[in-house]
C-alpha cells in the first residue's frame, strides 16, 4: 500500500471503476489515463479521482452529487462506468431515486466531467439495469438487467423469487442511435449480471454470465443487424444441508475473457470457485481449469 484515498462520505458502496479514457476513442494515442471515474452503488453520488498528477498520491477532483443525478436524469444506483468511443463517459444504472428497477444510463463529458443527462434516446428503458459492454464496428452495445435496489439491498431472500426482483433480461443496443432493438428473456430469476464481448474488434460476439441460474450464453450477431443467443454453459446448482434454500446456485458473481480471446474465467461465489474454459472454435467453451 503505497497511499490512501479516504472518500468523504459513508454509505457510498463503490463497486465499480473505469477510466475516463478507453481503447476504443479515437485518439486514445494522444489521451492519458490520468482520471478514475467511481459511481457509487447506494448514494448515485460519482466521484473523479486524479491519478496522473501525483501518480502516488491519487487526489479526489470531481464530485457529482446525488441530487443532480436525481433530478437530471431521474436515475440512482450506479454501477459500471466506460469510456464512449467519442470519449463521454457511460454510467450504468440499477433504479430510479426511490431504488424501484429501471435500467439505462447516465453520460459525463470526457473532458470536463459535468453530468450531461441521461443516453438513451427517449426510447423504452429496461426494467432492471446493471452491466454492459459495446462493440464499435459493430454499432452495438449490449447490457444485463440486474435487480430492484430496493428490495435486493436488504439482501438474498428465496422469497423474492417469482417477482420480478432479479433481472432476465439481456438487451442489445444501436449505439450510434442509442435506442434499444432487440431483447432477449434469459429466464425469471436468472439474474445476468457480467456481459462481455470478444476483444478483438472484429468480433461480433460474446458472452453473459446469469449469476442464479448458473448458465452463461453466447450472444452473436446474425443475419443484418439481428442478434441470437444460445446456451453455452450450465453449472447446476448444489444440494446443501443447514443454508437458506436446499440448492445453492452457483452465483456467477463476475467473468473474464484473456486478453487473446482464448479463454474465459467465471468466479461462481456461491459455491466458492474459479472455473477457466477453452474457447474453442465450435464456441462450445471446454473446463480446462478449476480453484
Amino acid at each position: 500500500v503505497i497511499h490512501r484515498l479516504p472518500m468523504p462520505n459513508l454509505k457510498d458502496e463503490l463497486h465499480a471503476s473505469g477510466w475516463s479514457t478507453a481503447c476504443t476513442c479515437p485518439d486514445t494515442a494522444t489521451r492519458k489515463w490520468d482520471k478514475l471515474v467511481l459511481p457509487c452503488l447506494i448514494s448515485s453520488r460519482i466521484y473523479v479521482v486524479d491519478v496522473g498528477s501525483q501518480c502516488r498520491t491519487p487526489r479526489l477532483c470531481k464530485m457529482i452529487e446525488p441530487v443532480d443525478v436525481f433530478w437530471k436524469c431521474n436515475k440512482g444506483y450506479l454501477n459500471v462506468p466506460q469510456s464512449l468511443p467519442n470519449g463521454d463517459i457511460l454510467i450504468a444504472n440499477l433504479g430510479d431515486p426511490a431504488g424501484n428497477g429501471k435500467g439505462g444510463f447516465v453520460v459525463l463529458d470526457g473532458k470536463t466531467f459535468e453530468l450531461k443527462g441521461n443516453w438513451e434516446n427517449g426510447c423504452e428503458v429496461p426494467p432492471t439495469g446493471y452491466h454492459f459492454w459495446y462493440q464499435p464496428r459493430h454499432n452495438v452495445l449490449v447490457s444485463t438487467g440486474g435487480l430492484v435496489p430496493k428490495i435486493a439491498f436488504r439482501g438474498f431472500c428465496p422469497e423474492d423469487f417469482k417477482k420480478g426482483v432479479f433481472g432476465r433480461r439481456l438487451n442489445v443496443w444501436n449505439l450510434s442511435c442509442h435506442s434499444l432493438t432487440q431483447c432477449f428473456d434469459l429466464g425469471e430469476d436468472s439474474l445476468p449480471l457480467s456481459v462481455k464481448f470478444l476483444h478483438n474488434p472484429e468480433a461480433a460476439e460474446g458472452y453473459v454470465a446469469c449469476a442464479l441460474s448458473g448458465v452463461v450464453y453466447r450472444f452473436c450477431k446474425c443475419e443484418g443487424d439481428n442478434w441470437a443467443v444460445e446456451e453455452v454453459i450450465r453449472i447446476p446448482a448444489k444440494d446443501v444441508q443447514g443454508w437458506i434454500m436446499c440448492k445453492m446456485p452457483a452465483f456467477i458473481a463476475d467473468m473474464v475473457i484473456s486478453l487473446d480471446d482464448k479463454y474465459l474465467y467465471l468466479s461462481n461465489w456461491f459455491h466458492g470457485d474459479i472455473r477457466q474454459y477453452e474457447l474453442s472454435k465450435n464456441c462450445k467453451p471446454r473446463l480446462v481449469g478449476q480453484v
